[in-house]
């Protein structure tokens, strides 16, 4: 008699499934608004108006801080909250934050207020602190084992493709005249409302640690999860090694309008080009990962992704042109000189290697985590 044919996982049919498709949808909804309504701020702010307290030059690193900073205070509050409560429920309810925020974000486009579009940002990045933990911890409740790197992998390309399509939209929306402003409001509004839509059709999820006393001291909580965890070697080098991974993502993600206008000379398509070949880079090393580890959680990967990552990063710094004038360079006028092409493959090759680095770690964290932690580790 024949054994059974091996069991051989496929990421792409978890698409196609009640467990994991709703969930899917609610996160990319999630991480495009973020970034639609970020990178429109952003241009808004280094291309269009003039504000006395923010220079256009230091626009993208003050809102990358301002929507960071919430990560800092509440990720422990969050982790606990994930732990303790329904998963579904919990997402629902960070929904309708999302939708309230993009409401009052919408009031102070139409306004013209900087500093309440800067608070609004922080409020996403609250919306995001809180979604963090359930995003990651809910994945091996739904998934078996040997799907957890491909669910990975595609949690991990949809995050990027919506990062990809957030930022082209903002920065198409925003650049369409007078109006560009209001059409970036209106689209936030809309695809939060379609984010919780999404939301209700995930499946209900046990509270893992229902008697989870929760301490609302984001240093205390902090400190006590970093002194838990730092006694488990495996757990805390997963933990600093994507925490790496997002400082080194950030640096490069806030930069880009900065970088495009004040190095490369380029306009706003430009930017947006740039974090097009970013985005595409890290989605397709997410999705190689199933097929180069075959569905196991093998280091070699990650070492594979970490090396690419660094000989990139460099050969970016050397493949920046030597650019004079005053006029900023159109899509075309950039594409047109042969220096840049080199930049756009380096910029290419290393987020397709973070890609490769980053969805085996997560793979690893949530395997050896204990589940009535996993939350409070990925907030960690």
């Amino acid at each position: 008699m024949n054994p059974a044919p091996e069991f051989q996982p496929n990421q792409f049919n978890l698409l196609r499934q009640r467990r994991f498709l709703p969930f899917f949808l609610t996160q990319f909804s999630g991480a495009g608004n973020d970034n639609l309504f970020k990178f429109g701020f952003t241009v808004w702010i280094t291309y269009q108006i003039n504000v006395s307290w923010l220079e256009p030059g230091l626009a993208g690193l003050v809102i990358s801080a301002v929507f960071i900073l919430p990560f800092l205070l509440f990720s422990a509050t969050a982790g606990q909250l994930s732990d303790r409560l329904n998963k579904a429920i919990l997402i629902r309810w960070i929904k309708n934050i999302e939708i309230l925020v993009m409401l009052i974000a919408g009031i102070g486009f139409y306004l013209v207020q900087p500093a309440v579009l800067l608070f609004c940002i922080f409020l996403m990045g609250l919306h995001s602190t809180l979604f963090g933990p359930i995003k990651y911890a809910l994945l091996p409740e739904i998934l078996q084992p040997s799907e957890l790197t491909g669910g990975n992998g595609m949690v991990e390309m949809g995050t990027f493709v919506a990062i990809l399509l957030g930022n082209m939209a903002g920065g198409w929306l925003i650049s369409m005249a007078e109006a560009g402003a209001m059409w970036v409001a209106f689209a936030c509004l809309f695809v939060a409302i379609l984010g919780r839509i999404a939301s209700g059709f995930i499946p209900q999820s046990a509270a893992l640690d229902p008697a989870l006393k929760l301490n609302f001291n984001p240093f205390t909580e902090t400190w006590r999860n970093i002194r838990y965890f730092s006694s488990q070697w495996p757990l805390l080098k997963a933990m600093l090694g994507i925490s790496w991974l997002w400082f080194f993502g950030a640096v490069f993600l806030s930069q880009f309008p900065s970088f495009a206008k004040e190095v490369l000379r380029g306009n706003e398509q430009v930017a947006s080009m740039l974090l097009v070949v970013f985005s595409v880079g890290i989605g397709m090393g997410s999705l190689l990962c199933e097929k180069l580890s075959r569905s196991s959680i093998g280091a070699y990967v990650e070492w594979t992704g970490l090396c690419g990552m660094g000989l990139f990063t460099v050969d970016v710094y050397f493949s920046v042109p030597n650019i004079a004038g005053f006029e900023l360079l159109g899509i075309n006028q950039f594409l047109a000189v042969s220096d840049h092409w080199r930049l756009l493959i380096d910029l290419f090759l290393l987020s397709l290697f973070a890609g490769l680095y980053s969805v085996p770690i997560y793979a690893r964290i949530q395997t050896i985590s204990q589940p009535t932690h996993r939350a409070r580790v990925i907030a960690s």
